[in-house]
């Protein structure tokens, strides 16, 4: 590993062209890497030497969660597709023929969920505004430029387009004057998420000069960072060259009378445990930012419930807020890592019941779909039918929020599409048909 001159090590970035070589490690066989590396051409793979050296047990792989958290596995995708993908790679077919068959397989893999390019794109006048999603009022989010790659990517990630190389599929823009100038025309947003890919992976400079501008919004109250780094780099707040000056930009934030909160990805234990993400951990906090956690349950790397609450217990004693467990999202490779919202309700169940009342802030099991975020609440019996127990945390409706409703109870639903009403003929965010019988 390279050195720099103060002794810590340099980030170093893997990518599709040491994958090979990275299987190896993990004992897979020719026929097996092969087929991991066509999967590879369809979902973005990259990871870093952190992560590699001090996060994945190898002795454990390829069943190690925290491989299987970054590495593709074969059977993600169905398996005439991977086939047809390794005989192109088998045969060094040329790389626009093997893209080809790639862009094929992506466009079924619902690249963009929950309508976010047709219902999300806010415009100026008639104009969209790239780079923008304005989803709920209270809340805009934008994807800086430079901020649509991460230090690793996770293998559920629902952003996963934006790291194929498809301008048609990627949000981003560098064009900070225009989201002010929106902010400005909707006084109704009172906070901005900057998301990604990861904000974090820019350096200060970059990051100052989206943020700063933000700071003359008087409206905002707060500035949301959506970031892995602290699972997947925390040398990114302590040994980078450019940690402090990030440390005071945020102090800056914060002494300018907004909340400067970070909604920190962390989806097991073991990314908690390194004594490097407690001293990240406190330096964040030392600026005066707050820390939220949040993740979506994913089949096979954390549904088991002393996973989250041994995380939930962990980052409250780290000084972070248990904020959110996520329903994965029905996008990419959904099939293979979701877990049944019956099963994910369990899991919620028992880690919540087993922690105290301070880890208590955490919400979930939530899907993020197209009218909002539901809430599974529970299972119940109501006049002899087994029902879910749903509510809306957040809606683009915002008279839906808080308002229970019932869906009828499928031990194989992983998703509210998967759902239908109970003691009703529609939910409460669905249109009310029309009644096209002729009048007597």
């Amino acid at each position: 590993m390279i050195l720099n001159q103060a002794g810590t090590r340099r980030f170093r970035a893997y990518t599709s062209k040491h994958l090979d070589e990275l299987l190896q490690r993990a004992g897979l066989g020719e026929e097996q890497r092969l087929r991991v590396r066509a999967v590879a051409t369809v979902l973005p793979f990259r990871t870093n030497a952190y992560v590699v050296d001090e996060l994945i047990d190898w002795s454990a792989a390829p069943d190690d969660p925290i491989y299987r958290l970054v590495f593709p596995q074969e059977d993600m995708l169905p398996a005439a597709e991977v086939s047809r993908l390794a005989d192109l790679l088998k045969a060094e077919a040329p790389n626009a023929e093997v893209q080809a068959e790639a862009n094929k397989v992506r466009q079924h893999l619902n690249p963009h969920p929950a309508g976010q390019m047709e219902l999300n794109v806010p415009r100026i006048g008639r104009e969209p505004v790239p780079g923008m999603q304005h989803k709920y009022p209270e809340t805009v989010l934008f994807f800086p430029k430079q901020g649509q790659t991460c230090h690793a990517y996770c293998t559920y990630c629902f952003r996963w387009a934006q790291f194929v190389g498809d301008a048609d599929l990627k949000f981003a823009s560098d064009d900070i004057d225009q989201l002010v100038a929106y902010l400005r025309q909707h006084p109704e947003v009172t906070s901005v998420l900057l998301t990604g890919g990861d904000p974090m992976i820019m350096g200060e400079p970059v990051l100052k000069r989206y943020i700063e501008p933000l700071l003359e919004v008087e409206q905002l109250e707060s500035i949301r960072i959506g970031t892995k780094s602290l699972a997947y780099w925390p040398q990114r707040f302590t040994t980078d060259p450019d940690a402090d000056d990030t440390l005071r930009l945020f102090e800056q934030v914060v002494a300018r009378g907004k909340n400067l909160a970070f909604m920190a990805h962390f989806s097991h234990t073991r990314e908690l445990e390194p004594e490097l993400v407690g001293s990240a951990v406190q330096r964040i906090l030392g600026s005066g930012a707050t820390i939220r956690t949040q993740a979506p349950l994913i089949r096979s790397i954390n549904d088991d419930p002393a996973v989250w609450s041994g995380m939930w217990r962990k980052q409250l004693a780290m000084g972070m807020i248990p904020y959110y467990m996520f329903v994965e999202r029905d996008t990419g490779p959904q099939d293979y890592f979701a877990v049944p919202l019956a099963q994910a309700y369990e899991v919620f169940r028992e880690a919540y019941s087993s922690v105290s009342g301070l880890c208590r802030t955490v919400r979930g099991p939530s899907m993020s779909a197209t009218p909002g975020k539901v809430c599974v609440d529970g299972v119940t019996e109501i006049a002899g039918q087994q029902v879910f127990v749903l509510h809306f945390i957040q809606a683009r409706d915002p008279s839906l929020v808080g308002r229970p409703f019932f869906a009828r109870y499928d031990p194989r639903a992983v998703w509210l599409t998967d759902l239908r009403p109970a003691f009703a003929d529609r939910f409460p965010f669905e249109p009310v048909a029309e009644d096209t019988r002729l009048s007597a």
